[in-house]
């Protein structure tokens, strides 16, 4: 082969090839380790001496990323604003500087490490009293620096110079094959639609998608090829119900953000939903039973259908009393009827309506609450005496759309060939899309995984155009706090409003 094909074909390779991680040496690897994790490279236990006092603690518990972040750029916490960790500025800036009187000399390595176990700067100056001052060995102090002189260079993998590389897992096949097609067709379409506006601060988005298989070990394979070869910076929509377990775990361990629907199982800080959670829509249905519809405090149960909502069951149940109602266990529906004024139920459509019917057989009719994304296919079934008995909470309805916002659904249907009737889908897809958008627009080229999930933190009464305001917070990591609630009538079965969205109130 010629020289000329030859560097033909290793330009090609490097264009088609997701760029690799920032090459470390051991030395640079171990300084990685003692940095995010404050763990030495001999295993020995570390420590560090905080406050005034000299509290001795293990470095473990406050490594130097918890405080100045993975990225070396610090945050802001409890008036603190710790110090960015740029070589390039902390150690080759032109001679000292001067600010507030005092003088600023450059770093160098013997003055970094009098400042990290002494708290003392080049110039002399004291520190902030909540830097703790780490004890290190020689070996440890000469691998921290090692590695802060390269801290700058060590981007989170899908970050590279022309491309920010996105990931999800879609099935291709199964029960969930169809919802995997919509998501995916959402998905593409939006980001051909912002590369085609240039990208997101110079860099094209490229969407990664893997199917996660039939079962948990493919679906885990799935998403490890997701993040340690294909090297996803953030993922957005996945459809991966067997990873219900495993999927905060991982994404915790790695510092991966991820955009999209909250497994059954709880999330995490990692883990950003637009919408509100069934939990929480079922508790804005609670709400209605007590405002609207006078039920005493004793007056609900919750039943569930199935061991898969059996957590969720008791936590709706937990939820519901920190809202004052009084309730017995959470009851496990196999075919019976259930003794209440109202019946707050958690599972599949064809169960909730065996649970109408069972109701009807026994001469009851209680009001029945669930989350339309549950059993909105089953009511079209039941008889008319559910009429007005019947209570759903939606989290966005049509009403909720601007102009603006039904002609970007629109659009979108129109474009890639989607069904309106999975209009519920697809706006959730687009409102996760829009949210991570958002985000990585305010954090600025210098993109960090870090950055994106402070950012996403603190993104408040975002438009959609197709929902109520959305917007997370410390902590709060669902975009919206309540539902709609709509009341079903029979026969049809047409959906009257009964109460519009609102927040849940707090627990007392």
């Amino acid at each position: 082969m010629s020289t000329a094909k030859a560097l033909a074909v290793l330009i090609s390779l490097s264009l088609c090839t997701p760029a690799l991680a920032l090459t470390l040496s051991p030395q640079e690897q171990a300084g990685k380790r003692l940095y995010r994790e404050g763990l030495s490279s001999s295993d020995a236990q570390l420590t560090a001496r905080v406050g005034a006092s000299d509290l001795s603690v293990p470095a473990s518990v406050l490594p130097c990323a918890s405080c100045h972040g993975r990225d070396g750029r610090g945050r802001a916490e409890g008036g603190v604003r710790p110090s960015v960790l740029d070589w390039q500025r902390l150690a080759l800036s032109q001679g000292a500087r001067q600010s507030n009187a005092r003088s600023y000399p450059a770093y160098t390595d013997a003055s970094l490490a009098r400042a990290i176990q002494h708290g003392v700067d080049p110039g002399g100056n004291r520190l902030d009293p909540a830097m703790p001052r780490f004890e290190l060995t020689l070996a440890d102090q000469r691998n921290l620096t090692a590695y802060l002189k390269r801290l700058a260079e060590d981007r989170d993998p899908g970050v590279e110079e022309g491309v920010l590389r996105l990931g999800t897992l879609l099935p291709a096949d199964g029960p969930l094959a169809e919802a995997g097609r919509v998501v995916r067709a959402v998905l593409e379409d939006g980001v051909a639609q912002l590369n085609q506006q240039g990208g997101i601060h110079g860099r094209r988005l490229e969407l990664v998608v893997a199917d996660p298989g039939p079962d948990q070990a493919s679906a885990e394979q799935a998403l490890m090829r997701l993040l340690d070869q294909e090297q996803a910076f953030a993922l957005i929509s996945p459809l991966a119900p067997m990873l219900d377990q495993r999927l905060a775990t991982v994404l915790e361990q790695q510092g991966v953000p991820l955009i999209g629907s909250t497994p059954r199982s709880g999330g995490s800080l990692q883990m950003f939903d637009p919408l509100p959670g069934i939990a929480t829509q079922l508790l804005s249905l609670a709400v209605h039973a007590r405002e609207s519809l006078g039920l005493a405090p004793d007056g609900l149960r919750v039943v569930y259908a199935g061991n898969d909502q059996a957590a969720l069951a008791e936590q709706v149940r937990e939820r519901l009393q920190q809202q004052g109602w009084v309730l017995p266990p959470a009851e496990a529906f196999t075919g019976q009827a259930v003794e209440s004024q109202g019946i707050v139920f958690l599972g599949r459509a064809r169960a909730f309506a065996e649970l109408a019917a069972a109701a009807q057989a026994a001469g009851r009719e209680p009001y029945l609450f669930a989350s339309s994304g549950q059993v909105a296919g089953a009511v079209a079934t039941l008889p008319t005496q559910w009429s007005n008995r019947v209570f759903l909470a939606y989290p966005f309805v049509p009403g909720d759309w601007t102009e603006q916002g039904l002609a970007t659904l629109a659009g979108l249907q129109q474009r890639q060939g989607l069904d309106p009737r999975q209009a519920s889908l697809q706006v959730n897809t687009l409102c996760a899309l829009q949210l991570l958008t958002e985000a990585l627009k305010q954090i600025g080229r210098d993109a960090s995984r870090e950055r994106l999930v402070a950012a996403l933190e603190g993104l408040h009464d975002v438009d959609t155009g197709l929902t109520p305001a959305l917007g997370f917070g410390p902590g709060r990591r669902q975009g919206m706090a309540g539902a709609h609630v709509v009341a079903v009538a029979l026969p049809g079965p047409r959906f009257i409003s009964a109460a519009p969205y609102r927040p849940v109130p707090d627990s007392p």
